[in-house]
Parts: structure tokens; sequence; C-alpha cells
């Protein structure tokens, strides 16, 4: 999810024409933090405006603005920067806002809710996992599933290709039923030792995506348990973990309605 102060910011497409004076913007954290020493993107400098309480990390935004690798990588620098400060509430590549006016408005405006989003990550960190289908042990399935059984019997004794396909399909389904059952135990198994957890997108083959906020302190913990899981689980599951990451799951992309 990403972090809109208010309307004025918005996300570029990833293309943007000319942009004047438009200010590329990294993220916000409380204020008092060194102004990052990693180039921004486009090789511009990272400065910081204060408002408020908060500061928004900025730089000039590039003539041309595409997600180049580069690019991305110097926008990961500046809030990995950040990040070891102190709370960070992270922006996604290209974000921008007209001016610094504009921002510092949004800063002003936006303190109490900002402010709030900034202690709920405080001393945490997003970690990812993700869960990958592992073709199972065939042998195994028809062992364990009667349909699966008689299919396989029906086919040996009357094999051709339809026979054939339709056994193939139905152990695929059963390896994907196998993967998502382990990907519902490894999510039972570690979000209890999350502080928060948000469910990504998943597929016929990534059958488990989910980011964990948790205390900094907690991570070596939760790194055993999903190599914990990865063990136990290995042959219909592949875990993966990415991170510690800014908390980019972890924010509330703009202040609720007043009277909500």
């Amino acid at each position: 999810m990403t972090v809109h102060a208010t309307a004025p910011v918005t996300t570029t497409a990833p293309a943007v024409p000319e942009t004047g004076a438009a200010l590329y913007v990294y993220g916000i954290t409380p204020a008092g933090v060194s102004t990052p020493r990693s180039p921004g993107v486009g090789g511009a400098p990272v400065r910081l405006l204060t408002e408020s309480g908060l500061c928004a990390a900025v730089s000039a935004t590039p003539p041309r603005l595409r997600p180049r690798r580069r690019d991305l990588m110097a926008h990961q620098a500046v809030l990995d920067e950040l990040a070891a400060q102190g709370p960070l509430l992270p922006m996604r590549f290209a974000v921008l806002s007209p001016r610094p006016d504009v921002l510092l408005s949004q800063l002003r405006s936006d303190a109490a809710h900002l402010a709030r989003q900034l202690d709920g990550v405080r001393g945490c960190v997003e970690l990812n996992v993700k869960g990958a289908v592992v073709p199972g042990s065939f042998a195994d399935l028809v062992r364990r599933d009667e349909k699966l059984r008689a299919l396989a019997l029906r086919t040996r004794r009357r094999p051709d290709y339809e026979a054939n396909v339709r056994l193939g399909e139905a152990l695929a389904r059963a390896v994907r039923r196998e993967a998502r059952r382990a990907a519902q135990e490894v999510l039972d198994h570690l979000t209890p030792l999350a502080v928060r957890t948000v469910g990504g997108p998943t597929d016929d083959e990534q059958v488990l995506s989910a980011s964990f906020l948790l205390r900094s302190a907690d991570e070596p913990r939760f790194r055993q348990a999903v190599d914990a899981c990865a063990r136990d689980r290995g042959d219909r599951l592949a875990l993966s973990v990415t991170g510690p990451l800014p908390c980019y799951s972890f924010v509330d992309p703009s202040p609720a309605p007043a009277g909500r």
C-alpha cells in the first residue's frame, strides 16, 4: 500500500515528461533525521522538508522519469538510510508533489494522522513470505486419495491419450490442493508471531503471499519459524522470505474522512 499524504501527491505514469519544479518524494519520517547521503533518483541530491514535527525526504524530479534499475535502486537506497534511523512511511517509486509549499501544507494538515502511522510502524520491519507449489510424490498422492487411485487404475487398464490427460489434470489439482493446505498451515503458524499480517495475490503456482509486520527484535525468531515450516512442508511448498523491507504494506494511504 503506497503512502499518499493527500490528493496533491500523485503517483506518476511509468514515463513522465518535463516536470518543472515538481518534487520526487521518497518517504515521511519524524523530524530530526539526518539527510540521506545516497544520491536520489536521477542522481539528484536528497533534501528534507520539515513541518509540524515531520520530515519529507525529496529531490528534484528528473526531466524523464522511468523505472530503470539504477533509479529503482537509488530510490531503495534512500529509503534504507531513512529506515535505519527510525520509523518511516515509504513512498513507492515515482510519487511526486507539485511544489514544496504544497507538500509542506500536506504535512501540516495531515500531521496527526501521519504521526499515528509512524507510531504504528516504530521499531518494526516488514518481511514478505511466498510459497510456490512443489510437484509432490504422485505415488503418495494416489495412495492417499481414493478417487485418484480409481482413476489411475482405469488409466492403466485402458491407457489412451484422453485418459492420461485426465489423470495428469487430476494429479495437478491434487498437488495444488496439498500446496494450498500447506500454505494455510504456514500462515496459521506465522501469523501469531507478527504484529500484523496482510495477504498478497496468489495463483495456481504461487499459493502463498503474505507480508508480516514484525518487531525488529522478533525477526530472528520469525526466520527460524519459516525455516522450520520449510523443512516440514518442503515436499509440498517452496518457501522464500524477502526483507527486511520498509513497511509498505502496513501504512494507511490517507486520513479517514471527517466524521467517520
